[in-house]
């Protein structure tokens, strides 16, 4: 089993998820909704979800602030693997470059970043995330959001990071990401 979580104003029905779902047939590949600019409520929501999981160990794709939440949550539930896309490890510092802006999520909420919103997010930081969680980095040097520098310099010494040049934050490598993904789930049965 595949669970993806999207990014910030995103939906899980991305074109990644949907690409996930597409590609990866026939693995059950699961999308899951969650408001990820509500830190508080995004993390209970996805609790709440892999608690109902049970026994199940699944494979996690987290893009952007979907990987913030991803490796949050991958010290709280067994995942077989963790895989981020271009993750958002530290929002509060991307959030803290947009105070004021109003933003619109893909189900229509408009909302205002404010420093209250980044604060919200610093509990579900990681800050040492070699603590021995499977994980696969995927990223883009061309991504106009996120250095993909502070992802490699924080899993480069545990993690298998993949790192292509160009790029941008929407990750235009999917088609090599879903191969390794696909292996995983192969080698899980």
């Amino acid at each position: 089993m595949l669970i993806y979580l999207h990014g910030l104003n995103s939906s899980g029905q991305s074109a990644k998820g949907r690409l996930l779902v597409e590609r990866l047939a026939p693995f059950d590949v699961r999308l899951v909704d969650y408001p990820a600019h509500h830190a508080d409520a995004a993390v209970e929501r996805l609790s709440q979800f892999f608690s109902a999981l049970g026994e199940l160990k699944p494979a996690v794709v987290g893009s952007s602030m979907g990987g913030f939440y991803g490796q949050y949550l991958a010290r709280r539930f067994a995942f077989s693997h963790l895989f981020l896309i271009n993750p958002a490890l530290t929002p509060w510092t991307l959030i803290a470059e947009h105070l004021g802006e109003t933003m619109t999520t893909a189900h229509g909420e408009h909302y205002r970043i404010t420093e209250r919103l980044g604060e919200r997010m610093r509990p579900y930081g990681i800050e040492t995330p070699c603590d021995g969680v499977p994980t696969t980095v995927f990223l883009d040097r061309g991504d106009e959001v996120i250095d993909y520098r502070i992802a490699e310099r924080a899993y480069r010494e545990c993690a298998r990071v993949c790192i292509w040049d160009a790029g941008d934050h929407a990750f235009q490598h999917m088609d090599q990401a879903i191969e390794v993904i696909r292996d995983h789930l192969l080698s899980q049965g």
